[in-house]
């Protein structure tokens, strides 16, 4: 958007403002976007510093916009940094409703769930190996559990049961309401899983989670043993700092998506040469068809959508977006389904200011709407006494807005 365009947006009212708008991986690694992207994102910058801050402030205004609590207020109908694509997201986004940080401090925050009957947020601090919790009704945040075996996913199943995607212990957990521990998965068909990674219940009891490569790494796990894919030299000391037995064994299967039944057999439903990488997912409200990213140097960076069978057997696999916009790819991660079928994803843009935060699609594919947020983003979920605010998971910190829809999910 050039100064002169962008100076005739903020001069337009509401609904001209939003319909004038809609005209316009983490592990995909920054150093893997183009240089037209990164330009992209400096001329955004640019203009808005040159021309100044017209009416409400935003993330790609200079100086940046001030997200915190001692804000200045910046929303006067609606926040500048929610920002319809397509008409129709009006009716998904809340005016009046400003975008909020809520907290600021992890190393790399992930995983967030919502508990409805404790009315609280939950997520991981994947490095600091520890799960924090934000409190709804003074919003006090504390350490909810560590050591947590650098837990990345999270989500509450149909029973209120707490599961968590564990890096440390190649494992898929589950608390139980009494406080004990049941150990879902660490192996398939006699080998230990790599990292599991996003987690999703199932009506019928079975949970479905994402198992790529990511924990194998020094800062969010621990290395292979020596002459492991992640540790190829030999030279890092995967045992320095961890558990007696930890740290033996070497990533040895493929990067597939699971499923365990109640039964307690374990299906790969997805291999690796149909969705490499595969990180975020989730169902449909209808649980017929079920959503995956595939991210990393390894991955496609889009988003596939599967069929699910009445046995639970995936079809008719397509590529549900390649999450670019403007011609900047949104690196997906984790993402979670609206009551209406549409698809609230996290963006990790890079370098590209102003396209990190949520992109929204609907159930057909289409751009609906964005979330600007000033850090990359990694994982969202809806939540609220309401179920209607959506609470997103960047960087070091938490964010949140509320929006005129509701999570389709339990938590």
């Amino acid at each position: 958007m050039d100064t002169t365009t962008k100076q005739e947006f903020f001069d337009l009212g509401e609904p001209e403002q939003r319909d004038r708008e809609a005209g316009v991986g983490r592990r995909r690694f920054l150093a893997g976007l183009g240089a037209g992207t990164v330009a992209l994102g400096a001329r955004v910058a640019q203009g808005a510093e040159a021309m100044g801050p017209v009416g409400s402030p935003s993330t790609v205004t200079s100086p940046p916009r001030d997200f915190g609590p001692n804000a200045a207020p910046n929303v006067y109908f609606w926040d500048p940094d929610v920002l319809a694509v397509d008409p129709s997201f009006n009716g998904l986004a809340q005016p009046n409703a400003p975008i909020q940080r809520l907290w600021t401090g992890a190393l790399w925050a992930e995983g967030p769930a919502w508990n409805s009957q404790g009315r609280y947020l939950l997520w991981s601090d994947i490095p600091n190996s520890r799960q924090m919790r934000w409190i709804e009704d003074d919003g006090h945040v504390s350490v909810f559990r560590t050591n947590s075996n650098n837990s990345n996913g999270n989500m509450f199943d149909f029973q209120g049961r707490q599961l968590s995607c564990e890096h440390l212990t190649r494992r898929v957990v589950r608390y139980e309401l009494d406080g004990s521990i049941t150990v879902l998965a660490d192996s398939f068909k006699g080998k230990r899983l790599n990292s599991p990674n996003d987690v999703v219940p199932h009506p019928d009891g079975s949970v479905w989670f994402t198992d790529p490569p990511y924990g194998a790494q020094l800062y969010e796990g621990t290395p292979d043993p020596a002459g492991g894919k992640s540790n190829l030299q030999g030279k890092l000391n995967n045992k320095v700092g961890q558990p007696v037995g930890v740290s033996d064994a070497k990533q040895e299967l493929p990067t597939q998506v699971y499923r365990w039944d109640p039964s307690g057999r374990l299906d790969a439903v997805i291999a690796d040469d149909k969705v490499p990488n595969p990180n975020g997912l989730c169902f449909a409200p209808d649980f017929k068809k079920l959503y995956v990213s595939s991210t990393g140097p390894a991955g496609k960076g889009d988003i596939h959508v599967l069929d699910v069978g009445s046995d639970n057997k995936l079809s008719n696999q397509k590529v549900f977006t390649d999450c670019r916009v403007d011609g900047v790819h949104c690196g997906p991660d984790g993402f979670r389904a609206d009551v209406f079928g549409n698809l609230w994803c996290a963006s990790n843009a890079g370098r590209a200011v102003g396209y990190s935060g949520v992109t929204v699609w609907s159930p057909a594919g289409k751009l609906l709407g964005r979330i600007r947020l000033p850090e990359i983003c990694g994982n969202v979920t809806f939540g609220g006494p309401k179920r209607n605010r959506l609470f997103m998971i960047a960087s070091q910190s938490i964010y949140a807005v509320y929006t005129a829809t509701q999570g389709a999910s339990p938590g």
